[in-house]
């Protein structure tokens, strides 16, 4: 794959309530019965796009009154009229039809609950849309990226590849951060313009045509991220240098986040590649074959934190790239495996590696601006509270908490299915010469924010020999390495 593939129009994502059908007005009117009042331009935004039960809140929070029982409520209310007084939007029938004349698959993607959208379904003609996503089918509902996400890995299609309608603000906010073109029709509240963004009055009139230049004028590029722990600069292999940039152009990397650099690996590396550079510190570094605009962190970090850089990839788009290495004890699988711990006395021990990457979801809140997608990527030392049933580890679910989703778990959501391991290519028997099997797990990361995962794998070249008899492998590091490919928006 190439940084800048132009992808074809794969699918388009409807949005339901005043965008297929004339229900914004209905839904208006039965939060208005069940509030006992008028409601004003002050209230849309707790209002429209919003799930029943966040304007069930609201209500509540303002009349005292059960969240629960208002709910409910609104459910009714809003039923009630649905079947009674449903209206499709001028142009969405035809525009519905011209897609499926032209073999585009649709879905429908609401916050509505199932039963609502089943309702409409069912006057549309539920075989028009090849998938549906409601407020049932994922945990956080829009604005949040997951249901047209969920859309998207339902259909097998790219977001970047994929043209979201939708007529409110919500809507919008959660289409773009799911890395979709939006067609914006606003029902009741104005939405402006903006890059990838295209705003209608109505449907009548929009064709396939009209949808596809849209994603062809928008579409993101495409950026392959490694992270990789060299493994003391490579040392323990011969000729790890030239191994190590093998490896970076058999995995066609634009950008690679180090760690155990050897304080001289970033440096060396991106001279050879004709690439630019960031050490930090002695064990840190960035290499990218686009420019680095801005450094963060502190450059003389020590042997475990962060450094981050931005990247100025194309057409003003722009990444921040944060690489780290949290402390490796105690560590965890051992003290499970070995130790038999408990997942209580587990996550107690977690402690150090903790604070070491809530200092780095700092930094990088410090750097971040919203525009700007954030990729953190690193060796933490940490299994994934994603990959262990009976086990929250802290430190991958502080990172989530932040906002940061895991590319490899996005890409592989079965952990048994697609385990990942990072750890260790080249220790199957634990060091200690006792013979017991090495812990085999994924501490190695591609977290990001604000970026589309295309695909994502780890990576060891060829079948490298147990240690210690290691200096002649082809793989030059003890770790696996990850690599993502990421579509990046227009900013």
């Amino acid at each position: 794959m190439t940084p800048h593939t132009q992808l074809p129009l794969q699918a388009v994502l409807f949005d339901m309530d005043g965008t297929l059908v004339d229900t914004e007005r209905l839904w208006w009117e039965a939060v208005e019965q069940v509030a006992g009042r008028t409601l004003t331009d002050a209230d849309q935004s707790e209002v429209l796009g919003r799930p029943v039960e966040h304007t069930a809140d609201w209500l509540a929070t303002a009349t005292g009154a059960s969240a629960t029982d208002l709910a409910a409520e609104l459910h009714r209310e809003f039923a009630a009229r649905v079947r009674t007084g449903i209206v499709p939007r001028p142009g969405a029938l035809d525009l519905l039809d011209a897609l499926a004349r032209d073999g585009v698959p649709t879905a429908l993607v609401t916050a509505s609950p199932r039963a609502v959208a089943d309702t409409v379904l069912d006057a549309l003609g539920a075989s028009r849309f090849a998938v549906s996503v409601t407020a049932d089918d994922t945990g956080p509902t829009k604005p949040a990226p997951d249901p047209y996400l969920a859309a998207c890995r339902a259909l097998g299609v790219d977001p970047a590849a994929c043209v979201a309608v939708e007529d409110t603000q919500t809507g919008v906010s959660s289409a773009e951060a799911a890395g979709c073109a939006v067609l914006a029709v606003p029902s009741l509240a104005p939405i402006d313009t903006a890059p990838g963004r295209t705003v209608r009055e109505s449907l009548v009139g929009v064709t396939p045509a009209d949808l596809r230049a849209m994603v062809a004028s928008g579409t993101a590029h495409e950026l392959r991220v490694l992270t990789w722990n060299l493994w003391l600069g490579g040392s323990k292999v011969d000729d790890h240098r030239t191994k190590q940039l093998k490896v970076i152009a058999e995995t066609g990397a634009d950008v690679v986040g180090l760690q155990e650099t050897g304080g001289t690996a970033a440096g060396e590396l991106a001279e050879a590649l004709g690439w630019h550079h960031h050490r930090a510190g002695e064990n840190l570094g960035v290499i990218s074959r686009h420019p680095i605009t801005a450094r963060f962190g502190d450059p003389d970090v020590g042997f475990y934190g962060a450094a981050g850089v931005r990247i100025a990839i194309a057409d003003g788009r722009e990444i921040d790239l944060w690489t780290c290495h949290l402390d490796y004890t105690p560590y965890g699988p051992y003290e499970s495996a070995f130790d038999g711990l408990p997942a209580a006395e587990l996550i107690a021990h977690e402690d150090v590696r903790l604070a070491q990457m809530r200092d780095t979801l700092d930094r990088i809140a410090d750097a971040a601006e919203d525009a700007v997608p954030v990729v953190l990527v690193g060796d933490f030392n940490s299994p994934s509270h994603l990959d262990w049933p009976d086990v929250e580890w802290p430190v991958t679910k502080a990172a989530a908490d932040a906002g940061l989703r895991d590319s490899y778990r996005e890409a592989h959501p079965d952990p048994a299915a697609d385990p990942g391991h990072t750890w260790s290519p080249i220790h199957p028997l634990h060091e200690d010469g006792s013979g017991r099997p090495e812990p085999q797990d994924r501490i190695d990361y591609i977290l990001h924010r604000g970026l589309t995962v295309l695909d994502s794998r780890t990576f060891v070249t060829g079948t490298p020999t147990p240690w210690p008899d290691v200096s002649a492998n082809c793989w030059p590091s003890d770790h696996a390495a990850v690599l993502t490919v990421f579509a990046v928006p227009n900013r």
